[in-house]
């Protein structure tokens, strides 16, 4: 009777030692799958744990000892609930980071449209009509989506290319063809021209048509083929970057704001183009916004000029080539976030603190004052602050300033401890606002570096300029308002950025206007 007696009193304590030991083994399981905790930090994690673990056993291993035992039981439970909400929160961001990094997809929205007034609601409808097209801009995805509708009509259809936008535009309005195929982030270049602002109200969709694609970079400085003997020591100079700003600290990204319709992984004009020059090791941030109306050769133009906001339209490789073109770099990743989806980041934050330049009321949208220097925004107003530029005189490039800034302050408040508070809610509203195709282990690694080694990081802004002109475009078939690009602002951002990969630490003033 003793024996079961003395079992009796020691089987709880035994049970609840095991539970507890299987609770901390999977939690330091779920640390090492992270990989955002180093091996320092997990072996302090690991020795506290199990530091708890006996102390709970050496409380409770007798339940005849009953005040020992319940302070035991309550350690145990309280143990047990910080492991528990430490896991949940581990599970949001690992799920969270896993949602947006990685992408290496793209989707482009191909459609098939028809006058509002036609009577034809489905393709099938329209199997008899001649189908206009392009023949040159963005001939891939509309061959890939002309297979695709050979597929669901079943037979063969008839088709008319056209030189340019507004030819195929006018083959619809004039009744030449029945019906055209496009891409639908042409209807916002349509958009910009005065004689086809309306076009978009005037036709109607009757099938849209996803193609997806690989996003694979290309050697951007061997796409133009009217290069001269002067490219061919650009592309030596490119190269030599290249070799000297990649390592594995030092990092190159593109930050593309699209259009606020579609899915992220939906191809589309880029209204903001930031490229962030990363150094883990002197811990600084470079951005360099490029003008959305910046009048340059794409990677796929063979030379000729086009707004660099439409390289979007071809896919965000054409728009890393391009820009690499342009500064004589190579863009490692990209980053996208959807400015309409980045409204909910803001408020999940409790919004945020930017500097304005200026005192100002907004134009795009009215109702929405900003002070010069400090203002503390939602969503809303930031998004407001980030796409306004008629209210400037520099119009656009003061946008870009802006959007440097919004940047500046989501910064600056996810790195303050406040942030914890709201951790929770941000994991939530990530999905659908960005996507990269960094890889989850390589923020992983900066994750970790930056709690091995702790310090702030310095976060500078510059941006090119340009000189207003009325130019014909590559992906427009009339004249349209560009930014023939400053040379001289160019190659300081050239200097800039490769000061920040060789390690200089700038200065305020080295960025100045």
């Amino acid at each position: 009777m003793r024996v079961k007696s003395k079992k009796q009193d020691r089987l709880p304590g035994i049970i609840i030692s095991v539970i507890m030991f299987v609770l901390e083994l999977a939690f330091m399981v779920l640390l090492f799958y992270t990989k955002l905790i180093s091996v320092k930090y997990i072996g302090i994690i690991a020795v506290v744990l199990l530091i708890m673990l006996l102390l709970i056993y050496v409380l409770v291993r007798k339940i005849r000892k009953t005040m020992r035992f319940a302070i035991g039981v309550v350690l145990a439970i309280i143990v047990a609930s910080v492991l528990g909400i430490g896991s949940f929160y581990i599970y949001k961001t690992v799920s969270a980071l896993g949602n947006i990094t990685g992408v290496n997809k793209e989707t482009t929205e191909v459609n098939v449209y028809v006058k509002q007034d036609d009577a034809a609601q489905s393709l099938s409808d329209a199997s008899s009509y001649t189908f206009g097209i392009m023949g040159e801009l963005d001939r891939d995805n509309t061959d890939s989506a002309l297979d695709q509708i050979y597929n669901q009509i079943g037979n063969d259809i008839q088709i008319n290319e056209y030189d340019g936008l507004t030819s195929l535009a006018d083959s619809l309005n004039n009744g030449t063809c029945g019906a055209i195929v496009l891409n639908r982030a042409y209807l916002d270049v349509l958009d910009e021209m005065d004689n086809y602002s309306s076009f978009s109200s005037q036709i109607r969709q009757i099938a849209s048509l996803q193609v997806e694609s690989l996003v694979q970079r290309k050697d951007a400085s061997a796409q133009n083929s009217t290069e001269t003997s002067d490219s061919s020591a650009q592309s030596s100079d490119q190269k030599t970057a290249n070799e000297d700003g990649v390592t594995d600290e030092v990092y190159t990204v593109y930050v593309s704001g699209i259009d606020t319709r579609g899915a992220m992984t939906s191809s589309s004009r880029s209204d903001v183009n930031i490229i962030l020059t990363i150094n883990a090791r002197t811990k600084q941030i470079l951005m360099i916004s490029t003008p959305r109306d910046y009048f340059v050769p794409l990677s796929i133009s063979n030379g000729v000029p086009d707004k660099l906001t439409h390289a979007g339209i071809y896919g965000v490789n054409v728009s890393m080539d391009t820009l690499d073109m342009l500064y004589d770099i190579n863009i490692n990743y990209y980053f996208r976030l959807n400015f309409g989806g980045f409204i909910k980041i803001i408020d999940a934050l409790g919004g945020i603190t930017i500097n304005s330049d200026y005192d100002f009321d907004s134009k795009n949208e009215t109702g929405y004052h900003f002070n010069k220097g400090e203002n503390h925004v939602n969503g809303e107003q930031a998004l407001v602050f980030s796409r306004e530029r008629y209210a400037f005189k520099e119009g656009d490039r003061q946008r870009g300033r802006n959007q440097m800034a919004v940047i500046q302050g989501v910064v600056d408040k996810v790195t303050q401890p406040s942030f914890l508070k709201n951790y929770l809610s941000v994991m939530d509203s990530l999905d659908g606002c960005f996507e990269t195709n960094i890889p989850y282990d390589l923020i992983a690694s900066l994750v970790r570096k930056q709690l091995d080694e702790g310090g702030s990081w310095q976060v500078l802004s510059y941006s090119v300029d340009g000189t207003g002109d009325t130019q014909k475009p590559y992906s427009m078939s009339a004249k349209a308002y560009v930014m023939v690009p400053d040379q001289t602002t160019v190659d300081k951002a050239k200097v800039l950025m490769k000061k920040v990969r060789e390690g200089f630490q700038l200065s305020d003033a080295d960025v100045a206007r």
